[in-house]
């Protein structure tokens, strides 16, 4: 490379890197132009550079005033502190920074103001209703104040608005402030009233530039409508008590202040509370009372005067003029004084007869107790007080009675349906028993009533009674039985009058309308059968089921229904229910008969079934041992079957004639079941001239006349033995049980 060239690049080499180096050194500052400052609070300047290892700062102000602030240096930074911030901050600051031979310098503006605190509301007084107040609003430090401006507002009313405009001769603080007058209202009470102040500071950033007061309004009334009330009345008498109450109207409450006027015009403070009491009044305390009612805004008087009496002292006797005491009781006769501090007593009867009693006296008062309570008290007591050198009597009547117990409710036997029953109401250890009366009442109604007007007063305990009859129903059940006694004494006013006692009506009914229910009186032989026994009766009615014998009878069951399974022979009887409960007892009788149906029926003719016309022939029918059978004998015939009359069983034909011939049926029948069984008889006519009355012939005739009753009664007694049957034309179509 030719020299030249090489000299001209080296020169290019060195340039480069002096301007290389002169674009990297540079300089900023924070913030940035300019900063808005509290007066009293603390800011920092922050200056650094780039490109430059270690710079050299210097800091000072446009005008070279100083910098009222403290310098710190770190590598590539700066640092101004001003703390705390003040008027003589308010310049135009510059940061210079060396590198070597190169140097850069910024500047940032620094501005300062006070707006340090809250408005503050200021009135003239309390508000009161009517009254016009003031109110001022103060903004304290204010910088600086031609950039103020004060606004005042009540709830959502604006009442004024002030700005500050007056040019400023010297940096300073001061206090500025807006007053507004106004008439408060009853409605302004709960109201906010509200102070705004804003500083128009438009470099203001992140700072408040309004601050806001409020304060709710309380409106007050003055005191008024004072009224006192007096009880029992502003004329008292010695010892007497008072109590008087003071009211008075206005926001807040008025406070109650009682006084009495002294007589020099000044008042003796009593009592704060709204209720003054004087008790054991004297009459120097006679005078003027004086009720205030105070609040925040004024007060309002009110007074009354009392006058107190001289008092005579008086004596009481209690419980009254005229006492009934109960006979073994315990009564207390208290005599008391008023209007006298240390009283003497004595007790006497009015026919100085016996105290019969303790007496105790203590301070002003004296009692004579009783007890018990006997006839010897039944008098009447003085009691006599002497106070100083007066005295006085007072006198109280004592009554005894007896009056101890509830009437008692007797009855003579339980009630019963129908049945005549004594009731009695006795009133035991009764005095005095001609002031007794008793009624006797059903529900509401009166039964009976019984008074015992006696001759004489006799002083002894007895025992009276009222006593009736009366015929309870099923009605009844349920009324209430009430036995009343009055003793009639008019004196006793505190003690029981009346007693009484209640009995609920129960009454019974005997069982009655007894029914026994059976299917079927006569059975077959092995079948079963439910015999169900009903009656009506209260309370409940027991049941009893028995078969009488022949000395005595057999208790079978308990259950209204009595069931026998497989029925036998033996089983055939009297069956007796009897329904029973604590009011009587009903009995009703059933009688069951077993049977079995007919069978082994035989007809037969005698001397045989085949006769001559005029010969007696006799149709017996039986019926092999079933007893309680009927038999009923048919001659059949087209026209219609004729039920022949027999006896026994046995049907007598006497002179057969030809029309008896034909088919005879027997028929045996009982409520089980019936047989037949038939024969047929032949009657063959005689010849004419043959001789009827031979010699054999009428042996023969002689000999079956005798022996026809005779087969007759044997077959009677066997029947009636075995089978006992038996039949009447009369009687054929009746039932039998």
């Amino acid at each position: 490379m030719p020299k030249k060239m090489v000299v001209i690049f080296g020169a290019l080499n060195i340039l480069w890197m002096v301007f290389a180096a002169s674009q990297a050194f540079k300089i900023e500052i924070s913030p940035e132009s300019k900063i808005v400052a509290q007066i009293g609070a603390s800011i920092s300047l922050t200056c650094s550079t780039t490109g430059c290892e270690s710079p050299s700062f210097s800091w000072r102000t446009q005008i070279d005033s100083p910098l009222n602030g403290k310098v710190k240096n770190e590598e590539t930074m700066s640092t101004l502190i001003m703390d705390p911030v003040s008027f003589g901050n308010e310049h135009s600051y510059l940061c210079t920074a060396t590198c070597g031979t190169s140097k850069a310098e910024k500047g940032i503006q620094v501005h300062v103001y006070s707006f340090p605190k809250d408005p503050e509301i200021h009135l003239s007084g309390p508000l009161e209703v009517g009254k016009p107040i003031t109110v001022k609003c103060l903004v304290p430090d204010v910088y600086p104040f031609d950039r103020l401006e004060i606004e005042m507002w009540k709830g959502d009313r604006h009442l004024k608005n002030e700005e500050f405009l007056e040019p400023m001769e010297t940096k300073s603080l001061e206090t500025k402030s807006l007053e507004v007058t106004f008439t408060p209202t009853n409605e302004d009470t709960g109201k906010e009233l509200a102070c705004q102040a804003k500083l128009h500071i438009d470099e203001i950033d992140g700072e408040p530039r309004e601050r806001e007061t409020t304060k709710k309004l309380q409106v007050y009334i003055s005191p008024k409508n004072t009224v006192i009330s007096v009880n029992p009345s502003t004329r008292l008498q010695e010892s007497g008590s008072v109590t008087m109450t003071c009211t008075s109207e206005g926001l807040p409450a008025p406070q109650i202040f009682w006084s009495k006027k002294l007589d020099n015009g000044s008042l003796q403070l009593l009592s704060e509370n709204a209720t003054l009491t004087l008790i054991a009044m004297r009459m120097e305390d006679s005078g003027i009372y004086v009720c205030e009612g105070v609040n925040l805004v004024g007060k309002n008087v009110k007074e009354v005067e009392l006058i107190v009496q001289e008092k005579l002292f008086t004596v009481e006797i209690s419980p009254g003029p005229q006492i009934a005491a109960q006979i073994g009781d315990s009564v207390v006769l208290t005599c008391g004084v008023t209007g006298c501090e240390s009283p003497s007593f004595s007790w006497r009867t009015q026919t100085d007869s016996s105290l019969s009693g303790k007496v105790r006296s203590n301070g002003t008062t004296s009692t004579l107790t009783l007890s018990p309570v006997s006839f010897e008290n039944e008098h009447s007591y003085l009691c006599t007080v002497t106070c100083g050198h007066k005295k006085k009597e007072k006198g109280i009547k004592v009554d005894v009675y007896s009056f101890s117990r509830d009437p008692e409710i007797e009855m003579s036997s339980l009630l019963v349906d129908g049945n005549l029953i004594n009731i009695s109401c006795k009133v035991p250890n009764v005095y005095p028993s001609d002031r007794l009366e008793i009624e006797l009442l059903k529900g509401e109604s009166i039964m009976k009533k019984k008074t015992f007007l006696v001759d004489g007063h006799k002083k002894s305990l007895e025992t009276k009674s009222l006593e009736m009859t009366f015929i309870p129903t099923t009605e009844d059940t349920g009324k209430v039985l009430v036995c009343r006694a009055k003793l009639h004494i008019d004196e006793m006013e505190f003690e029981l009058k009346q007693r009484q006692s209640t009995q609920t009506l129960h009454v019974n009914v005997a069982p009655r309308n007894t029914t026994i229910l059976v299917p079927f009186s006569i059975l077959e032989k092995g079948s079963s059968v439910n015999m169900t026994c009903s009656s009506n009766g209260l309370p409940a009615v027991n049941i009893l089921w028995s078969r009488q014998l022949n000395n005595e009878d057999l208790q079978l069951s308990k259950n209204t229904i009595l069931t026998l399974l497989s029925t036998k022979m033996e089983n055939s009887g009297t069956y007796l229910c009897e329904r029973i409960n604590q009011a009587g007892i009903s009995r009703k009788e059933v009688k069951l008969i077993i049977q079995i149906a007919p069978k082994d029926i035989n007809l037969t003719a005698f001397p045989s079934e085949s006769v001559k016309e005029g010969d007696t022939v006799t149709i017996f029918c039986t019926c092999g041992n079933v007893p309680q059978t009927w038999i009923i004998l048919k001659k059949k015939a087209e026209a219609g079957d004729t039920v022949l009359k027999s006896t026994n069983g046995a049907y007598t034909i006497h002179k057969a004639q030809l029309e008896d011939a034909g088919v005879y049926e027997c028929e045996s029948k009982n409520e089980i079941g019936f047989q037949l069984t038939s024969i047929t008889l032949d009657v063959k006519g005689r010849e004419n001239n043959k001789d009827y009355f031979s010699p054999e012939l009428l042996v023969l005739y002689c000999a079956s006349s005798l022996m026809i009753p005779a087969i007759g009664m044997i077959i009677y007694f066997a029947r009636k033995a075995n089978m006992k049957g038996s039949y009447s034309l009369v009687e054929a179509q009746k039932s039998k049980v």
